[in-house]
């Protein structure tokens, strides 16, 4: 989808549709925030452009986002994050 005009709105149409099929929910005040509430934890993924940041409060939660999308696409772990937009 690279090099295509559409191809930022197709990937994020995509991604969200699997995040949303997951059980996810889109934040209300920003649309590229996606919410996932169990029990006793939560789970808040991020899409910035073709990067997704996620953290969650269970460990376990970032594992079976992992797995998810990595059955799913292909992607790469580039690691815990210490820098983004300047924060």
């Amino acid at each position: 989808m690279y090099g295509l005009k559409q191809a930022p709105r197709q990937w994020y149409e995509r991604l969200s549709n699997f995040l949303l099929s997951h059980g996810y929910e889109r934040d209300k005040i920003d649309k590229t925030l996606f919410i996932k509430k169990s029990k006793s934890a939560i789970i808040l993924v991020q899409i910035y452009v073709d990067d997704i940041i996620f953290g969650a409060t269970n460990y376990c939660l970032c594992e079976e986002f992992v797995a998810a999308m990595q059955g799913e696409f292909e992607m790469s772990m580039m690691g815990e994050i210490s820098f983004f937009l300047g924060l």
